[in-house]
């Protein structure tokens, strides 16, 4: 397995490390799941998300080029700003989701783990002329209502950023790309370091009170408070956007009538969507009960029909009750639905995603 420059500090911080997407991570501290969770809603989470691929996108014609193979406004990006986009399949499937910045004549893209590989192949393949540099950088996240004024103290540049800024700053003489954003619903910020200083970036804000770290457990519980899809779970090439409920990602110009209406993989299939509504959706549910509802669950109606299936599903911290999001046929939305666990029906009640209301800084 691959290890990220954070390793030894995770070993010394005493993580419990697992494999993931072929890392070895840190799945959770010493302070436990819940409690690292609930840090971040109330202090500030230090996140190691290296294993993610960061890849910089250099060419006379890369957003034109990029446009064509995103379903997203790329070409209109003000510079110094970032987008959430998602690769997409002839048939309108979901390969990967994906955040990409305009760094004025560049593009700084970041993309899962998992599919990092086939998805720098994906870009070289179509950005004909175009060069695709692939970065080995450490990644970290600093999210919560204190990250703000806590990252101010190392680096108070950074502390007018608003979310979905991107933008590269000196620190200790040490070039870092930081974005105002991240995985958790949270204020903050995602920094990449150049490995060799990623332990001395990371131990300068582990220095504060407020600051600890934070595993891949917590992670996974907040991103789902934050209504954030997971890719290979609530996304994949099954899934088309609107299905998702991730259409506001499609900005009007590339919409049907838009300016540059469709030319990406699959627009035929995804953009009637926006007024053939699809038969089935991601939505969100509060589960009755404390007895969390997993993945892979089936959704049931009154009368035992199978209606949907669990996609992400887990117990918040937050709200102190089972949460889930699941696909489920849009017609049975109106009556009431039940998780099917061990034989037993638990009552659903629909709810709005956010699960819990994101905290975002936009100045």
């Amino acid at each position: 397995m691959k290890r990220t420059a954070l390793y030894d500090l995770h070993l010394e911080s005493c993580a419990r490390m697992v494999e993931f997407a072929g890392y070895e991570m840190p799945v959770q501290y010493p302070l436990g799941v819940k409690k690292e969770h609930l840090w971040v809603r109330d202090n500030v989470g230090l996140f190691d998300v290296s294993h993610m691929g960061q890849v910089i996108l250099k060419g006379a014609n890369v957003k034109s080029l990029l446009e064509s193979i995103l379903p997203v406004d790329v070409i209109d990006l003000p510079a110094g700003m970032q987008r959430y986009g998602m690769f997409t399949t002839e048939s309108g499937g979901i390969t990967d989701d994906l955040m990409f910045a305009n760094w004025g004549d560049d593009i700084f893209m970041v993309v899962n783990a998992a599919c990092k590989d086939a998805d720098i192949t994906y870009l070289q393949e179509k950005l004909v002329g175009c060069e695709v540099v692939v970065e080995d950088r450490a990644l970290l996240a600093i999210q919560g209502p204190k990250a703000r004024e806590t990252f101010a103290r190392i680096l108070p540049e950074a502390a007018n950023m608003t979310f979905m800024q991107s933008a590269k700053f000196q620190w200790q003489g040490v070039e870092v790309w930081i974005s105002c954003s991240g995985y958790t619903g949270e204020d903050g910020y995602e920094v990449s370091v150049p490995n060799d200083e990623a332990g001395a970036f990371a131990n300068a804000l582990l220095a504060f009170d407020e600051v600890e770290w934070i595993g891949l457990g917590a992670r996974d519980s907040l991103r789902l408070e934050a209504g954030l899809c997971l890719y290979g779970h609530d996304i994949d090439t099954n899934t088309t956007p609107v299905e998702a409920s991730i259409n506001w990602a499609i900005q009007k110009v590339r919409r049907l009538d838009g300016e540059r209406a469709g030319g990406f993989p699959g627009a035929d299939i995804i953009l009637p969507q926006f007024a053939d509504k699809p038969s089935t959706k991601r939505v969100g549910f509060l589960v009755d009960g404390k007895a969390p509802v997993r993945e892979g669950v089936e959704i049931l109606d009154a009368e035992g029909v199978v209606q949907g299936k669990v996609t992400s599903g887990g117990f918040s911290p937050t709200l102190s009750q089972p949460i889930v999001m699941a696909y489920v046929t849009v017609d049975s939305l109106e009556a009431p639905l039940f998780a099917s666990v061990r034989g037993k029906s638990i009552p659903l009640k629909p709810t709005a995603m956010p699960f819990v209301p994101a905290r975002y800084y936009r100045g």
